[in-house]
């Protein structure tokens, strides 16, 4: 996968619009960042995944979900998006999106889905 593959599914859930974080390409919902291209190109940040969360994504998939020691100690896990497949990372993200999106827009997603 690519930020572009990303961006392609994300951008197709109401509220979501692009964005930059950190001189990156983002994508945000209502201004609040669902998730960004790391400065090396290959990574996505997502903020906001609880620590428990990200220890169980990385203990399971070591591959694709990882931290570098500069997020230890926040809400964060990285994701490989060489490595990764749409499978993983859309249902991951739009569980994310759900968080952050209004009602109404929920609501209207998941009637048109």
């Amino acid at each position: 996968m690519t930020f572009d593959d990303v961006r392609k599914f994300a951008l197709t859930w109401p509220e979501v619009e692009d964005g930059t974080s950190y001189g990156t390409p983002a994508l945000k919902v209502r201004k609040k960042m669902l998730a960004r291209l790391k400065e090396d190109g290959d990574s996505l940040v997502v903020p906001d995944v609880p620590i428990d969360e990200r220890a169980m994504l990385v203990e399971r998939q070591p591959r694709i979900f990882y931290f570098t020691d500069h997020y230890a100690d926040y809400p964060i896990v990285l994701i490989r998006l060489s490595k990764a497949k749409r499978a993983t990372v859309e249902p991951f993200l739009r569980r994310r999106w759900r968080g952050l999106a209004s009602k109404a827009a929920r609501t209207a997603f998941d009637a048109s889905a």
